[in-house]
C-alpha cells in the first residue's frame, strides 16, 4: 500500500523548500555587497571624524555663515550640514544637540540634511545603479540650498520656540574621540551586515514567490503621479524605508539582473535623491520635537519636479 502525503504537508514541505532555496541564494552576494558597502563607510567616517578634531571642518563652516544666514540659520548651523554631507542623519543630529537652536531652525536644516547626506557612500551607490555621480552630487546640493531658502520664507514664525534637545558630551581628546569612533563604526559595521542580508534575502524570497509584481501593481498609481515607470516599485519601497546606503545592495542587484533598466534606475534616482529614507530618518527628527510633514511633503514635491522636469527635458531633447 503506497504512503501519500497530505496534501497540506506536501505544500508545506515545498514552501519551506523554496524559502531555503531563496536564502542559499541571497546569503552570499548579499555578504559580497554589505563588505563592499563597509570598505566605503568606515574610512569615510574615520576621515570626517579626524577632520573634524583638527578644526577643518570648523573653517570651512566659518567661510559659509554668510549664505546660511539667508536661509535664517546662525553660522554655526553650516557645522550640522556640513556633517550631514559626509556622514549620515545620526551625526547631524548629535552636532545639532549641542547647538542652540529653534525649532524652525532644525526644521530648515533636517530638510536639508535629508537631501544631502551621506553624499560620497550614497553616490557611489546611484553610480553603480545607472547614474552620473556628479550629477547626483549637483542635483542634491542645490536642492538642499533651494529647499533652505524656500523653507525659510515659507515656515511660519510659531515655530521659533527652542527645541529641548539633550546636550551629549562630546570628548576633545583624541583617544577617547578614537574610542568612541571605533565603537560607532562597530555597530554601524554589524548593522549593515545584518540590514543587507536580510534585505537581499526579502528580495529573493519577493522575486521567488512573484510578490514584487503584486506590490509593483500597488505602488503604481503612486508612483504614477512621481512620475516613475512600475517597474521600479521595489526599489521606490527599498530607499524610502531603509534609504540608499543599506538598500543599496538590493538596488544594485535588481539592475544587474536586468529588473530594471539603467534608463529607469536613473530616472528613480533623481527621485530618491531628494525624497529617501522616509522612516528611520523622519523618526529621528521627529524624536526632538521637528513637525514630520513640513520634512516629507516639500521632500516629496521637490522630488515629483525634479523627475517631471527631467522627462520633459528628455521629450524636447
Amino acid at each position: 500500500m503506497k504512503f501519500h502525503p497530505h496534501p497540506l504537508r506536501l505544500s508545506t514541505v515545498i514552501f519551506l523548500d523554496k524559502l531555503l532555496g531563496s536564502i542559499k541564494t541571497a546569503v552570499p552576494p548579499a555578504l559580497k555587497s554589505a563588505i563592499w558597502l563597509v570598505k566605503l563607510t568606515i574610512p569615510i567616517s574615520l576621515g570626517v571624524t579626524l577632520l573634524n578634531y583638527l578644526g577643518v571642518v570648523g573653517v570651512v563652516a566659518e567661510f559659509l555663515n554668510p549664505a546660511f544666514g539667508l536661509m535664517g540659520l546662525p553660522g554655526e548651523a553650516s557645522l550640522v550640514f556640513i556633517t550631514a554631507i559626509f556622514l549620515n542623519i545620526y551625526s547631524a543630529i548629535a552636532v545639532i544637540s549641542q547647538l542652540p537652536l529653534s525649532i524652525r531652525e532644525i526644521t530648515i536644516l533636517a530638510v536639508m540634511c535629508l537631501i544631502a547626506h551621506n553624499l560620497i557612500v550614497e553616490t557611489a551607490v546611484q553610480m553603480k545603479t545607472g547614474s552620473k555621480g556628479w550629477h547626483m552630487v549637483t542635483l542634491r546640493l542645490s536642492m538642499a540650498v533651494l529647499s533652505g531658502f524656500m523653507l525659510n520664507w515659507m515656515l511660519p514664525e510659531v515655530f521659533s520656540r527652542s527645541a529641548a534637545v539633550a546636550k551629549t558630551p562630546v570628548s576633545s581628546s583624541f583617544f577617547p574621540l578614537i574610542q568612541n569612533w571605533a565603537e560607532a563604526a562597530f555597530l554601524l559595521t554589524l548593522k549593515i551586515v545584518i540590514l543587507v542580508t536580510l534585505l537581499m534575502v526579502l528580495q529573493q524570497i519577493l522575486k521567488d514567490f512573484g510578490l514584487i509584481k503584486w506590490l509593483s501593481r500597488l505602488f503604481q498609481p503612486l508612483l504614477s503621479v512621481f512620475g516613475l515607470p512600475h517597474s521600479t516599485s521595489f526599489m521606490w519601497i527599498v530607499a524610502n524605508t531603509l534609504g540608499l546606503a543599506y538598500g543599496s545592495a538590493a538596488m544594485v542587484q535588481e539592475v544587474k539582473n536586468g529588473n530594471i533598466s539603467t534608463h529607469d534606475a536613473d530616472l528613480l534616482n533623481h527621485h530618491i535623491a531628494i525624497s529617501h529614507s522616509n522612516l528611520e530618518d523622519l523618526l529621528l527628527f521627529a524624536a526632538i520635537g521637528v513637525p514630520v510633514a513640513w520634512i516629507l511633503v516639500p521632500r516629496l514635491v521637490f522630488a515629483a519636479m525634479v523627475v517631471w522636469g527631467k522627462k520633459l527635458y528628455s521629450y524636447k531633447g
